[in-house]
C-alpha cells in the first residue's frame, strides 16, 4: 500500500531516519579541522541543518552557532532543540549573512542538494562571501565516478508501536551532472506495511571537478571520510571530507 500521504512532510521522521548517525563524532571532527585550518573564530553556520543535531553539538562546544534550511518544519524542530541558536529559512545556493562567519558546515552530503553545477557554483560563491578571512568551509561529498548503484545502507527503528525500515543509496546513470539519492521507507503496524519511495535529484561531480570549482575561492584539503581520524584522501575511495580555507 502506498504511504505517500504519510510522508509528504519528512520532518516528523527525519531524526528517526538518521538515528544511526553519530552527530557528536561528525561535529567533533569538524571542530578539530577548524582548529587545524581555521582562524580561531567561533561563529558557525550549518547549511541544510535539518532539525539541528549538529548545531546542538557546536553550541555545546562553545560556538555561536546557527542553521539554514529550506524546510520550515525542520527548522521548527531545530529551534526546539537549540533555542539559543538563530535558524533561517533559505537556499544555500543564494544566501548572505549580517556578520562574517568563521566556519560553515554542510553535513550528510547535503552539498549535493545544490542540484546542478550552476547552483553548486552559486553555493560555493555564497559560502565564500559569508566567511571571514581565514574562515573554513567543511562538507562531505561523493565522487560520481565511484558510485555503486547496487549499494544501499539500511537500518531499522521503532516509533509509536510501528516498525520502520529506512534504506538509502546513490544512483548515477554514468554521464551528466545529475545523480539521485534513492530513499525507501517501510512502515509496518498491525500487520500492514506502507511503503514510500523517492529519488532526490542531486548534483553529480567527480572530486577533480569539485576541487576545480572550489579552487578560485579556497585552499582545499581532501580527507578520507573518517570522522575518527584525519587521514588524507587516498585518491581511490568514493567518499571524501573537504576542508576549504577562504583565499
Amino acid at each position: 500500500m502506498s504511504g505517500n500521504a504519510l510522508y509528504t512532510d519528512l520532518s516528523g521522521y527525519y531524526d528517526l531516519m538518521c538515528a544511526d548517525i553519530d552527530y557528536r563524532a561528525q561535529s567533533h571532527c569538524v571542530q578539530r579541522l577548524h582548529q587545524l585550518f581555521g582562524n580561531g573564530g567561533m561563529r558557525h553556520l550549518d547549511l541544510a541543518c535539518g532539525t539541528g543535531p549538529h548545531v546542538r553539538h557546536f553550541i555545546d562546544a562553545g560556538f555561536e552557532s546557527g542553521g539554514l534550511d529550506i524546510n520550515q518544519p525542520m527548522l521548527d524542530k531545530a529551534a526546539l532543540r537549540c533555542p539559543e541558536a538563530h535558524f533561517a529559512l533559505g537556499d544555500m545556493c543564494g544566501f548572505a549573512v549580517a556578520q562574517p562567519l568563521d566556519l560553515i558546515t554542510c553535513f550528510l552530503y547535503s552539498v549535493h542538494y545544490s542540484g546542478d553545477i550552476d547552483r553548486l557554483k552559486a553555493c560555493i560563491a555564497s559560502v565564500h562571501g559569508a566567511l571571514a578571512e581565514g574562515g573554513v568551509f567543511c562538507f562531505n561529498a561523493v565522487d560520481k565516478r565511484r558510485i555503486d548503484n547496487d549499494s544501499f545502507v539500511s537500518h531499522n527503528a521503532e516509533l509509536d508501536g510501528a516498525d520502520f525500515v529506512f534504506r538509502s543509496g546513490w544512483h548515477y546513470p554514468g554521464e551528466g551532472e545529475r545523480q539521485s539519492l534513492c530513499l525507501r521507507i517501510e512502515r509496518t503496524q498491525g500487520g500492514q506495511t506502507q511503503v514510500w519511495d523517492d529519488r532526490h535529484p542531486m548534483v553529480a561531480v567527480s572530486f577533480d571537478e569539485l576541487q576545480a570549482l572550489l579552487a578560485p575561492y579556497f585552499e582545499v584539503t581532501v580527507l578520507e571520510h573518517d570522522y575518527e581520524k584525519l587521514v588524507p584522501w587516498n585518491g581511490v575511495s568514493g567518499n571524501g571530507l573537504f576542508a576549504c580555507v577562504k583565499r
